[in-house]
Parts: C-alpha cells; sequence; structure tokens
C-alpha cells in the first residue's frame, strides 16, 4: 500500500501540478494538508473521477485537510479531541488541521490520521522563557499535547496506524540546510523539538530516517531567495509509524522533484510503501 503526504499549499491554486503527480505516483492513499478550501468547493468530483473516495475537513481561505483513496475507507472522523479552551488567545480550536480514516487493505486495516500542525510564529515568551497563554506559539505547544494524548489512545489499540503530515517541526541540525537561521523559530526551538520526541518516543518510527539517512534530505523550501536551486531547505513532512504498522515498512521516499515543476508547492509529497 502506498501512502503519501502533501501539504499542496492551496487546492485552486494547485490541481494540475497534484493531478500531474497522482498520474505519476499512482498512490493508493493521499492525505492532503492546506487545501485552503471549505468542503462544499473542494473539486471532488474531479478526483472521483480519477478514482479517488474523498474526505475532506476543509476551511476557508487557511488550512484545511483531505483524505483522497483508491481503498476503501471506514470509520472517518474530523478534528482532534481537546478543542474545547484549547485554541488561540484561550478560545476553542476550531481549525481544520486534522482527519482520521481506516483504510481497508488486502490483509489488514490502516488507520491514517493526518494532519497539520500549527506553525507557532511569531514565538511569544513570558521572562521565564515559557510560552505566552494565548500566543500562536502557546496554540502549537497544546496542539503537540493533544496529538501526544490522542497518539497514546491508539496504541493502547495495539493495531497498526500512522500519523502524517506536515508537522511544522525541525527534528534535527541536520533536518535544515542552515540550522543556525531557524534557532529561534517555532519550528526549532526546543520546547517544540522536545514535543515532537515525546511524540516518537511513544513507540513510534520515523519512516525516511529509517530508510534513508542521507544528508540534505529536505520536504519544503522556501518560494523566496531562489531556495530549491540552492537546496536551502528543511524537513519538516514527516511520516510516524506505530509499531504494528513500522513491521509492514518497506521504504519511504521524497519525490522532490516535484517542486521543480510549474506552478509548485513549498512543499514536495512524501510517501511510504506498506506491505500491508
Amino acid at each position: 500500500m502506498k501512502i503519501a503526504s502533501f501539504n499542496i499549499n492551496g487546492i485552486k491554486a494547485r490541481i494540475e501540478a497534484l493531478t500531474d503527480w497522482l498520474k505519476e505516483a499512482e498512490p493508493d492513499v493521499v492525505l492532503l494538508q492546506e487545501i485552503k478550501s471549505v468542503d462544499e468547493n473542494f473539486p471532488r468530483q474531479h478526483f472521483e473521477d480519477m478514482g479517488y473516495i474523498v474526505e475532506t475537513h476543509g476551511q476557508k481561505s487557511f488550512n484545511g485537510v483531505a483524505i483522497l483513496s483508491r481503498l476503501p475507507l471506514e470509520d472517518v472522523t474530523r478534528g482532534l479531541a481537546g478543542a474545547q479552551g484549547n485554541g488561540r488567545d484561550g478560545k476553542d480550536d476550531e481549525e481544520a488541521r486534522y482527519i482520521e480514516a481506516t483504510v481497508m487493505g488486502k490483509t489488514t486495516p490502516l488507520r491514517v490520521c493526518g494532519l497539520y500542525l500549527p506553525n507557532g510564529n511569531p514565538v511569544d515568551l513570558n521572562a521565564d522563557g515559557t510560552p505566552v497563554a494565548g500566543s500562536k506559539y502557546d496554540f502549537k505547544l497544546k496542539w503537540f499535547a493533544r496529538l501526544e494524548a490522542r497518539a497514546k489512545e491508539l496504541l493502547a489499540l495495539e493495531e497498526p496506524f500512522l500519523m502524517a503530515g506536515d508537522y511544522n517541526l525541525i527534528p534535527q541540525p541536520e533536518d535544515a540546510k542552515r540550522p543556525d537561521a531557524w534557532r529561534e523559530d517555532a519550528l526549532f526551538r526546543p520546547e517544540s523539538r522536545r514535543a515532537f520526541r515525546r511524540l516518537v518516543a511513544l513507540g513510534f518510527t520515523d519512516a525516511l530516517r529509517v530508510r534513508n539517512s542521507a544528508p540534505e534530505t529536505y520536504t519544503f523550501w522556501d518560494y523566496q531567495g531562489g531556495a530549491f536551486d540552492k537546496n536551502d531547505g528543511i524537513r519538516i513532512d514527516h511520516f510516524l509509524l506505530s509499531p504494528q504498522a513500522a513491521d509492514h515498512l518497506v521504504t519511504c521516499e521524497i519525490d522532490a522533484y516535484t517542486r521543480a515543476k510549474a506552478k509548485p508547492s513549498d512543499h514536495v509529497p512524501i510517501w511510504v510503501d506498506l506491505d500491508i
């Protein structure tokens, strides 16, 4: 089963690029982020005509996640638990950043969790170094904690699942061309990285690093300053596999070539092949 994650940075702007990649890569399941569309305006029919089941969790102009699947989907849920009082400025979190479904494989069902974790910038800190309550950085760390809570629930079931998407998180210095430039950024600050390590330490496998230890391997390049030509990138899109899913991992790859095509997203697809 080939499962991909792709932050497309707007379905309206990227529909041709996404369509071309789907035809080339032929994934079974795709987890999309930043569709930037309400559900009723998502071009569902276009992808259904390509043979995909479509499930969306959209939001006008911002955020938004979706699942495209050639395989049957069951038990689709939208939104991450713990939204009450955990949004920005202490409000409820109503941002469309999370979607789950069970994919029916040939032999085993697989739970897929597609996520678009908050960016967290600007970083607003109190004098003691803690995030200012209600700030964007506070929202990011609270969202991480909610994701960790959901991961614990799923791990307790001892069934194969994965959590994949745009984590807006640079795990290690080797995951950035210029790590020093990111030291105070929410994507690389120590609090963010600790939150990611806590999540991984629950028992997850970082699929790319298990199968690919090559240096300068990235999933995002800024549009400015010729970043892609210089390979001035960062790795922020990740596949975390539960122990039961990791047992089936064949490979994990990044389709970096898509960044050089017309009207690209600033992210590129990352995908895993699971023998499941």
